[in-house]
């Protein structure tokens, strides 16, 4: 590892990404983690033009779906040296009451990168060794994946993951996925590998066509079906296939309005609904829905760091696929990356990538 390395950083909201040098130093219980990839999330887009409001004082690096290996350690954390590692989105301190009681992701000390401290758009980060996910490289050899290409587990597919765990997704259940997008489209695929019989729904043909072969029995086009219409299609699958109509586990991940109320229409009986997605909008709905159902409905922020090595192994068992849904691209064109993504023109998740030269899709 060379003295210095280089960090890319938000100089200010709206204004390009620019390198700045630093010395990377790990202190007791840290590690420095040279990035093999950072995955380009919606909620980077959102601090970076959309004003959502972060921690870390600007500047700030940004980057939360980081892959690499330990170059350097600090004290106590020796046993981590050059090892293949995903990095948490969240990572808490262990020892406070919400961690204790099972809340990790919602500790109030946690460390977020690109949050509460400097994220993944960089050569390396230095992290606390104590909630890193070891990555078995034999296995991750065998499964045909790079190290770079899993930098979005740590958030797109461990999110959704949580939230499968959470909602308690069992063989049998129907699950309904809004938005299946960069989410949205591996909630599809872990509800699918626990069993779920799963239906899809998005206003984006293609993005339906896609999880038709990848875990969805059932996809349904909200512009051309919507309202009271939607939820009777999905009655009639159910009960053609001999589903379960009731106990329906529904997931928010399309991140705006029209989904939320969507997925709010489609509260049933005993139905637990998983909101995944973030935006700024507000929406009306009627709350006396879920006293009628005895229904329940959940958040969701990031995933717990215990769960990360069985959300890494549903990828490297090829029970959730990777490979159509990722693009890489060299660090050095974050700011085309930024601005294709924020433009909706990427019909994959953008992985950046340090080092690398040209096209490495």
């Amino acid at each position: 590892m060379s003295k210095q390395a280089y960090r890319w950083s938000m100089m200010a909201v709206g204004e390009p990404m620019a390198k700045s040098e630093f010395t990377p130093t790990p202190g007791a219980g840290e590690v420095v983690v040279e990035v093999a990839g950072c995955g380009v999330c919606h909620t980077d887009l959102g601090f970076y033009y959309s004003g959502v409001r972060f921690n870390h004082p600007a500047p700030l690096t940004l980057g939360h779906e980081i892959s690499g290996r330990v170059v350097a350690t600090g004290a106590g954390a020796g046993n981590w040296m050059g090892k293949a590692v995903l990095i948490p989105a969240v990572m808490p301190c262990g020892e406070c009451d919400l961690c204790l009681s099972s809340h990790g992701t919602i500790c109030r000390a946690q460390q977020m990168p690109g949050n509460d401290i400097h994220g993944g758009f960089a050569s390396h980060i230095v992290v606390p060794a104590k909630t890193l996910c070891p990555v078995d490289e034999k296995r991750l050899a065998a499964s045909g994946l790079t190290l770079a290409d899993i930098s979005v587990v740590a958030d797109a597919v461990t999110t959704p993951y949580q939230a499968a765990v959470q909602a308690e997704v069992q063989p049998g259940d129907v699950a309904i996925v809004i938005g299946v997008g960069g989410v949205g489209g591996y909630a599809v695929q872990v509800a699918n590998a626990l069993g779920a019989t799963v239906i899809a729904i998005d206003v984006d043909q293609v993005k339906l066509d896609n999880m038709a072969q990848h875990g969805a029995a059932l996809t349904l086009n909200s512009r051309e079906i919507a309202g009271k219409e939607l939820k009777k299609a999905i009655n009639a699958f159910v009960k053609e296939k001999g589903l379960k109509e009731t106990c329906w586990k529904i997931f928010e991940c399309s991140g705006s309005a029209p989904g939320q109320d969507t997925a709010f229409g489609l509260l049933t009986y005993g139905a637990t609904l998983s909101v995944v997605g973030f935006t700024m909008d507000k929406i009306e709905l009627r709350l006396s829905n879920l006293m009628a159902f005895h229904a329940r409905a959940l958040g969701n922020w990031g995933c717990l760091t215990e769960l990360y090595p069985a959300a890494l192994d549903l990828v490297l068992d090829g029970k959730v696929n990777l490979v159509p849904f990722i693009e890489k691209h060299p660090l050095d064109n974050i700011n085309e990356v930024f601005a294709s993504a924020h433009a909706h023109k990427l019909t994959r998740r953008a992985i950046l990538v340090p080092g690398a030269q040209g096209g490495v899709q």
